[in-house]
């Protein structure tokens, strides 16, 4: 019961995440990346189940750190996690650098930390060397790379990730129209994606707001034809002290 019951918890950290061509996250030199937080409302079958932030904090020079957290529960039922991440922008592409991961509530707790050494090439999970590094990314780092591809007019991108449980995934993001939206947060345009898990059971599709810095605004998933979970924004803001 409890694995069928609760995948909604999983929207926001195991559906993305590394590269278009060469490189996802080679950008436009010169742009820059804007702090932020968003919140979330978490639905099942148009059930309010819950809530996320998802927070980009400049920590100075090139550093940043992005923070997702949720909480959702129904009936006896709960989920809480949490993402940090600190990835290196220097004004014309991301590179990441530490992740950590943490979940709690029904069933078994779980902790994860993925470093990405840049001077040995290599990416380890909880101390223990894991491969090579060869320009992957960790689990949530599409959530600052998507609005910028978008931006740029993109429709397509691959990306390779380490994702929460510390396994290499490789997903297609590719967009599939636009399509006005009435969420929490009011009425907004948005460009919608499709996201390629490879899994045929799997459907993922994802919003992104042009007016809010192409910020994800809405993300849906089914599995079999039923809806795992859909979460909307309810409120965004800029830190311009960031």
């Amino acid at each position: 019961m409890k694995k069928n019951f609760l995948p909604w918890a999983l929207l926001l950290t195991n559906v993305l995440c590394a590269c278009i061509g060469t490189s996802a996250f080679a950008q436009t030199a010169n742009q820059q990346l804007l702090p932020f937080t968003a919140e979330y409302i978490a639905y099942r079958y148009g059930d309010d189940i819950g809530s996320a932030t998802l927070e980009l904090q400049h920590l100075g020079y090139d550093r940043y750190a992005l923070t997702y957290r949720s909480r959702v529960s129904k009936f006896f039922l709960s989920d809480k996690r949490h993402e940090h991440s600190i990835f290196k922008f220097d004004g014309n592409s991301i590179t990441a650098k530490e992740y950590y991961y943490s979940r709690g509530g029904t069933g078994p707790d779980k902790e994860l930390t993925v470093m990405f050494d840049e001077s040995n090439q290599s990416i380890s999970v909880d101390n223990n060397r894991l491969q090579d590094w060869q320009g992957e990314v960790d689990n949530q780092l599409f959530r600052i790379d998507v609005p910028r591809q978008l931006a740029q007019g993109k429709t397509e991108m691959r990306y390779d990730f380490i994702n929460y449980r510390g396994e290499p995934r490789t997903y297609i993001i590719k967009v599939v129209g636009k399509e006005q939206l009435e969420l929490p947060y009011g009425i907004v345009d948005s460009i919608k994606v499709t996201i390629d898990r490879g899994s045929s059971s799997r459907e993922t599709f994802a919003w992104f707001s042009p007016s809010l810095d192409h910020s994800l605004v809405r993300l849906q998933q089914f599995k079999d034809g039923e809806e795992q979970g859909d979460i909307k924004l309810k409120a965004y803001s800029v830190n311009t002290q960031g």
